[in-house]
């Protein structure tokens, strides 16, 4: 395709395909991390990638490519969380999971219900809360470096993870137990 056939703000499928290159880990990363499940990851990704590619590319994702996908990963992934939440469809394939050697299926139940009360404490913060949680832990990314991704301070990002930290901290308590936040 002739380059003067490329509309205004339309990328290029070199140009598109390199974009998917560089950041398909990293939004199926971040789905993954928000989701919890492999298939909703893959349907995060292609989403934003179907997307992309029927609008185009604009000036902010030719600028900032991984801060929008990022953006875009993390949003699109808690639609799925409060859909998921809405319907509260059981999975029987997960009842069907034997347990790796030595673990019981209590032990099972007891890690796969803790980690079901994560993905909901996390799905009730903030986007912006959240981004900065999944560049943290799963990007594992310096609070520079989201300070910088995020167009902040380290320092503001500081606090926003310790302000985070202990909102999932209260959200994850046992009902009927109170404590300070230290």
């Amino acid at each position: 395709m002739p380059i003067a056939a490329v509309r205004e703000g339309e990328a290029l499928p070199s140009e598109f395909e390199q974009l998917f290159l560089e950041h398909c880990q990293m939004v199926h990363r971040t789905a993954y991390a928000i989701t919890g499940h492999r298939q909703d990851a893959e349907d995060v990704l292609q989403s934003i990638f179907v997307k992309l590619l029927q609008r185009g590319l604009t000036p902010e994702v030719r600028q900032h490519p991984a801060r929008y996908l990022h953006r875009a990963a993390v949003n699109l992934s808690l639609n799925v969380l409060r859909n998921r939440k809405r319907r509260r469809l059981v999975d029987g394939i997960d009842t069907l999971e034997i347990p790796a050697s030595g673990e019981t299926r209590e032990v099972v139940r007891e890690r796969d219900e803790q980690h079901e009360r994560l993905i909901e404490a996390m799905a009730s913060l903030k986007p912006r809360a959240l981004e900065i949680l999944l560049l943290r832990y799963t990007r594992h990314d310096s609070d520079a470096e989201i300070a910088s991704l995020l167009g902040t301070s380290r320092g503001t990002i500081a606090v926003a993870l310790y302000r985070i930290r202990a909102r999932l901290r209260r959200l994850l308590r046992p009902a009927g137990i109170q404590g300070d936040e230290t």
